[in-house]
């Protein structure tokens, strides 16, 4: 099979850790006989000091007429700490989600074994938790308008907005997850204060009576917060709006030990994107000391979502597990033993997938 991706590697770490990725992508390509090409384009702050646009029409070209986009990080201090930037990079990741109609991003959230130790929460409270957040990612407050603030200053606004057919075609996605795993689905709203919440769940009430062999609960996303920390393993397939997703599935990565770990699939219209859940953390960069499973995993995503390849996926899964029961690892992570450089954790881990 031939594959034909679009590489991002963005700010801060993001070409350090997309690096990694690739060498797992290469390996896996030779072991199991498949033709790799791929085409890297600049996005984010990248972009904004390159060309002066943080999504430049080149880089939606070349997302446009790919099969997949295996994409690294967004976000500079540059442009952090200047709250009067007219452009900012992540104005580049919005617009590629908008342009390339990416309306889900799943975010599968599973322990390791070697992790409990790390997480916040007591291990007898995280073992064995598997749930996957489903977020809705081109409507609501991040996309509403009008949007902006007064000619004074003083005065700052946004405009939540939500259609019918948004709402459904993100509910029913959740209940096809839902269908293949445990067969339990949270739909996750403030409809006691937000209108457009309450259309929510009138719609996911009305989608509900189409798939009777799911269990369906309705739950505000207070009440699912303070569950995530109390009983994380209460939980299977969660979907919600784009802000209420953005928070609770940083809060869901964070209990299994390091932000480090975990994967997305952004999917939807046009091509799928796939990255890691953390940030450029710009610290880090050029210091060869940045976690890559994270895009590793992504790369196993791509295979299994994008190109329908389940065993290419499993084994880039096998290969990480291999090298955390190793102790193949960043410092992030390390328990006391061997700290790894990233470039270290990439080649042990394509090694393996060759062998």
């Amino acid at each position: 099979m031939k594959l034909n991706i679009a590489v991002l590697p963005g700010d801060g770490i993001g070409p350090e850790i997309v690096s990694q990725a690739l060498k797992a992508v290469n390996a896996v390509c030779d072991r199991f006989g498949h033709e790799l090409a791929y085409s890297e384009a600049i996005v984010g702050a990248a972009a904004i000091d390159a060309v002066g646009d943080p999504y430049p029409p080149a880089t939606y070209e070349l997302c446009m007429k790919s099969d997949a986009v295996l994409f690294g990080a967004i976000g500079s201090p540059k442009y952090d700490n200047d709250p009067s930037a007219r452009v900012r990079p992540e104005q580049g990741l919005l617009a590629m989600r908008k342009k390339l109609g990416l309306y889900a991003n799943i975010r599968p959230v599973t322990t390791f074994p070697s992790l409990l130790h790390k997480s916040p929460l007591r291990s007898e409270l995280i073992e064995g938790v598997d749930l996957m957040c489903i977020r809705e990612l081109t409507g609501g407050l991040y996309f509403g308008r009008p949007q902006g603030r007064s000619e004074d200053g003083n005065t700052a606004y946004d405009t939540c907005v939500y259609t019918r057919d948004e709402i459904a075609r993100i509910v029913r996605l959740a209940y096809d997850y839902a269908l293949r795993r445990r067969k339990k689905l949270t739909v996750v709203d403030k409809a006691n204060v937000l209108a457009t919440s309450r259309l929510w769940r009138q719609v996911a009430q009305e989608i509900a009576k189409e798939f009777p062999s799911v269990e369906t609960e309705y739950m505000f996303v207070d009440n699912v917060a303070m569950r995530l920390i109390q009983w994380p393993g209460s939980f299977d397939v969660i979907v919600t709006e784009n802000m209420f997703g953005d928070i609770l599935t940083d809060e869901a990565s964070v209990i299994t030990g390091s932000l480090g770990m975990l994967p997305s699939a952004s999917i939807g219209l046009h091509t799928s994107v796939f990255e890691p859940i953390h940030g450029s953390y710009p610290q880090a960069a050029g210091k060869n000391i940045a976690n890559p499973i994270a895009t590793i995993l992504s790369a196993a995503l791509m295979f299994e979502y994008a190109f329908r390849l389940p065993d290419e996926g499993r084994t880039i899964r096998e290969a990480v597990a291999a090298s955390m029961d190793a102790g193949i690892v960043t410092e992030d992570i390390a328990q006391g033993s061997k700290v790894f450089k990233t470039t270290e954790v990439g080649d042990w881990i394509a090694e393996w997938i060759r062998k």
